[in-house]
């Protein structure tokens, strides 16, 4: 029997880079992946690829825009409606540092800074959609690919109106995607569901691009099948891992005042 035999896998952005990589690993490894993309195109290309390593049904496709939370909610109803069962969530979908934009502040379709709605808002708003399903298929596994780029949320502007940069956007949401796995893993102590984020691969790339090098690309995938496949003891939940290794992020996701309004303004913003 495969490892992962009878195990359903959806994994967001997996038309390039990682999520694509992810995918063909997880097909291999006997799990049904579900492919989300923006671009169809892009999806049935993915999928015949990636379909060729496993039997027929082992993938299937699911189209959405994270721009929109409107998108994000038609995704999750879809799944909800075709999936009897979500084993794994992996949150990998998400925008660099200056494309799109080439480092001019651009906002969402809900008009919310572009970073922080498809980075972190659309991740935030999936997962709770899909927590119900999650819950109910338990164990499950939410893993979140986060970053070593990270920078403390300013909550006097959140959507970075003022002294806008795209590096600071990006570093902003992926430390909101880490707070947001230490809060949620509390909330679910105790549920057979995990909570986890990673940087991908073992360090941080001075310039940050979907074109990411073949090895980077490799580690990425090691890590990441570890946070799928590993004993939960291994790897417990509310925790950021560098690659395979433990580690420790910015020091307001620890913050549970921090988190707390980090969760009250997301629930806000997506009506959740």
């Amino acid at each position: 029997m495969a490892l992962l035999d009878g195990k359903v896998v959806l994994v967001t952005g997996a038309t390039d880079g990682l999520g694509r990589a992810l995918a063909a690993d997880l097909v291999q490894a006997g799990a049904t992946v579900l492919v989300h993309g923006r671009d169809p195109a892009r999806i049935a290309d993915t999928v015949r690829e990636v379909s060729a390593l496993g039997v027929a049904g082992q993938v299937r496709s699911y189209q959405a825009d994270f721009d929109s939370l409107a998108g994000v909610r038609a995704l999750a109803a879809d799944v909800i409606a075709a999936e009897p069962r979500l084993d794994v969530l992996v949150n990998n979908a998400g925008i660099g540092t200056n494309t799109p934009g080439g480092g001019v502040r651009q906002e969402s379709t809900d008009g919310y800074e572009l970073r922080f709605a498809v980075n972190y808002l659309a991740c935030y708003a999936l997962t709770q959609l899909l927590l119900p399903l999650l819950r109910d298929s338990a164990p499950s596994r939410i893993i979140n690919v986060a970053s070593l780029g990270q920078q403390a949320i300013d909550f006097g502007d959140v959507m970075l109106t003022s002294g806008y940069d795209g590096m600071r956007a990006y570093r902003q949401s992926k430390l909101a995607q880490i707070l947001f796995s230490i809060d949620l893993a509390a909330e679910l102590d105790g549920t057979d569901v995990t909570v986890n984020a990673l940087h991908p691969a073992t360090f941080m790339p001075t310039k940050l691009s979907a074109a990411a090098p073949i090895s980077t690309i490799a580690q990425g995938v090691e890590a990441t099948m570890r946070l799928v496949t590993a004993p939960p003891e291994d790897t417990g939940s509310g925790r950021f891992f560098n690659g395979l290794r433990d580690q420790r992020a910015d020091g307001q996701a620890y913050d549970a005042a921090a988190r707390r309004q980090l969760r009250e303004l997301s629930e806000k913003l997506t009506g959740l």
